[in-house]
């Protein structure tokens, strides 16, 4: 395994980062962080105000500062925003120190699983598929340079893609 003890998910909003993160930890008895989450408890604002009051570069600093926080820690499952790799200070902090699993999805399967969850600044007003192409156009490039495994989450439970990456690191 490549870097350090940290098991590190990339891949676009959707795909199951979050879910599949915390059924690895309970897999591997290992602590959870989500980076997104991260944020908020270091502002104490939701995401959509970050992006509200300073903007995509606003929030992308602010992501910056808490993956490097976090991938200093041993032994973690770490979940990843869907833009952390877009920095490419975080795509060597994330591969420096940990094994990294792009989970990948289809823009269709994205669409449906974001159509009913949290708010999500960069589909507001915008034709959500649409926009969700535009943005893998840019980042599943980025996902599959710094993989040490990409696993396909499309119509799959989240205990079926733990158990594949569970398999691969063993």
């Amino acid at each position: 395994m490549r870097g350090a003890s940290n098991i590190i998910l990339v891949g676009p909003m959707g795909s199951g980062k979050t879910a599949v993160g915390r059924s690895l930890s309970r897999h591997l008895s290992a602590p959870f962080y989500d980076s997104d989450t991260e944020i908020v408890r270091r502002t104490g604002v939701d995401i959509p105000y970050i992006f509200e009051r300073e903007g995509e570069p606003g929030f992308r600093e602010r992501e910056r500062e808490a993956i490097e926080a976090l991938v200093v820690l041993e032994g973690i499952v770490l979940a990843t925003g869907g833009g952390a790799i877009l920095l490419p200070e975080n795509r060597r902090l994330i591969t420096e120190r940990g094994f990294v699993v792009y989970l990948e999805t289809s823009v269709e399967q994205q669409t449906e699983r974001v159509k009913h969850g949290r708010s999500r600044p960069l589909l507001t007003n915008v034709d959500p598929a649409v926009r969700l192409r535009e943005l893998m156009a840019v980042r599943d490039p980025l996902y599959r340079s710094i993989a040490d495994l990409t696993v396909r989450t499309d119509g799959r439970r989240v205990k079926a893609v733990a158990d594949d990456i569970m398999l691969a690191i063993r």
